[in-house]
This record gives structure tokens, C-alpha cells and sequence, in this order.
């Protein structure tokens, strides 16, 4: 895309992100705000959220707003204060590690909450505006977990794949409404999430944070971990006026770990 398409082609349409402080949320707002979008970040970390908005601040309009995404007042309160939304990115995210014979209910519901009633929760928000306005982005930052399955994360794919489930729905539901629905699944990517993964590895098999980092990276052809900005790109084109006809697809950034 030439830089004058990219900063024209998100004009005039307000993206609210959640997770949007850091990591993939932090490169989309950013890949958003230069394609010409009002962004919101929405988490709950209002220092993360300040900070992200502020170097944003000179490359377009950023506002920020705290919530919960798995508490369903807190979500309410917080669509209502940003107001209508043309792009949803529902990014927030997180994962825990157990075997399944030592994953408690509390882990479990915890990462169904977050992951899967979270998204579920800021869709409903916005897709009745969506559809009488004629026009909606809803893109859920899923994984690869929601394409196939991991050991020791049994509660996070098990949510990642009813994100997945929910996104297919969405999409024939509003299919004829202007409103499209997609997943972004990636891979092992360089955030937060996968350093603590790294860190978790390395105290639990006495191996050093390189060596787990080169078991992560095996099972990427490309033998890397995929950056946040990679995915961002891919956010960034299913956002655009002229994505229309692509909706209800799972589409993996994962450096062909995964072919589907």
C-alpha cells in the first residue's frame, strides 16, 4: 500500500481497540491511526493506555478509556463513553499454563472469560450501530490455539476455538448488514505473553530462555517468532472499506506453521 492509501484509507471511521496498551494492540492502533482512523484503546491499565495514546498523539486522534472486557457493566459503561464504532479490534487476551489434570475451574473460567466472553461482550456493543449504519469491522485477535491444539493450555484453546466458533456466527448473522467478521489467528509472536511463556519454560525445565525460545521458533518454517507489526498488517487490510467480501475467515500469521 502506497502512504498516500494508507493514510487515507481508514479516514473517517473511529476503531476502538481492547487490549490496545501493548504488544499486538499496541501495533494495531498504530498501523490504524496512520491509515487515518480515530482509534480508542480500551484495558485496564490506564498508565499502559496514557502512555501508548500519547506517542500516538502526533500521528492522528487517540483516546482511551479503561474496562474490563469480562465484566459485562464495565464493557457497557465504556462503549457508551467512546460512542459509535466502525472497527471493533477485540485483542485482549491472556493465557495460563496447566496440565488439563491440574487446571482448576477458577483457570479455566478465568481464560473463558477473557478470552471468549470478553469478545462476545464488546461485539454485542457495537454491532446493532454497525448494521444500521451499513458498515462494521469486527476483527478478533485470536491464535493459532483456535486452529488447532496446544499442550498445557487446555482452558485458553478451548476459548480461542469458541472464538473462532463465534466469529463464523457473527459473520452470517450481519453478512448482509455491511458488517464483516473475521479472526486473525498468529502464531508465537514477540510480546509479552510469549516472554513470560519463555520465562515459564526456562524455570520449570532448567533450560535457558534461548534454548526455550529455539523450541518455540521450531515449528515455524521460517524459524522465527512473528512480530506484532506482521499481524498488524494483516488487521489493518481486513479494516479497510474495501475488504467487504472477506468475512467469517480464520486467517493464520504464523510463517506456515500452520496451512489450512
Amino acid at each position: 500500500m502506497s502512504a498516500v492509501t494508507s493514510a487515507l484509507a481508514l479516514s473517517g471511521l473511529h476503531a476502538a481497540i481492547t487490549g490496545g496498551g501493548s504488544g499486538i494492540g499496541a501495533a494495531v492502533a498504530q498501523r490504524l491511526v496512520a491509515a487515518g482512523a480515530r482509534v480508542s484503546l480500551l484495558g485496564r491499565s490506564l498508565d499502559k493506555l496514557q502512555g501508548q495514546a500519547a506517542a500516538l498523539a502526533p500521528f492522528g486522534q487517540v483516546d482511551v478509556c479503561v474496562l474490563d472486557v469480562a465484566d459485562e457493566a464495565s464493557v457497557k459503561v465504556a462503549f457508551e463513553q467512546i460512542g459509535a464504532v466502525d472497527i471493533l479490534v477485540n485483542n485482549a487476551g491472556q493465557v495460563e499454563t496447566a496440565p488439563l489434570a491440574k487446571t482448576s475451574l477458577a483457570l479455566w473460567q478465568a481464560m473463558l472469560n477473557v478470552n471468549l466472553t470478553g469478545t462476545f461482550l464488546c461485539s454485542r456493543e457495537v454491532v446493532a450501530g454497525m448494521s444500521d449504519r451499513g458498515f462494521g469491522r469486527i476483527i478478533n485477535v485470536a491464535s493459532t490455539a483456535a486452529l488447532t491444539g496446544y499442550a498445557y493450555v487446555a482452558a485458553y484453546c478451548a476459548a480461542k476455538h469458541g472464538v473462532l466458533g463465534l466469529t463464523r456466527t457473527m459473520a452470517l448473522e450481519f453478512a448482509k448488514k455491511g458488517v464483516t467478521v473475521n479472526a486473525v489467528c498468529p502464531g508465537y509472536t514477540e510480546t509479552d505473553i510469549v516472554a513470560r511463556a519463555l520465562d515459564n519454560i526456562a524455570s520449570k525445565t532448567g533450560r535457558s530462555t534461548d534454548e526455550a525460545r529455539a523450541e518455540l521458533v521450531a515449528a515455524n518454517p521460517q524459524g522465527r517468532l512473528v512480530q506484532p507489526q506482521e499481524v498488524a498488517d494483516t488487521v489493518l487490510w481486513l479494516a479497510q472499506r474495501g475488504s467487504g467480501a472477506v468475512t467469517g475467515q480464520a486467517i493464520a500469521v504464523c510463517g506456515g506453521e500452520l496451512m489450512l
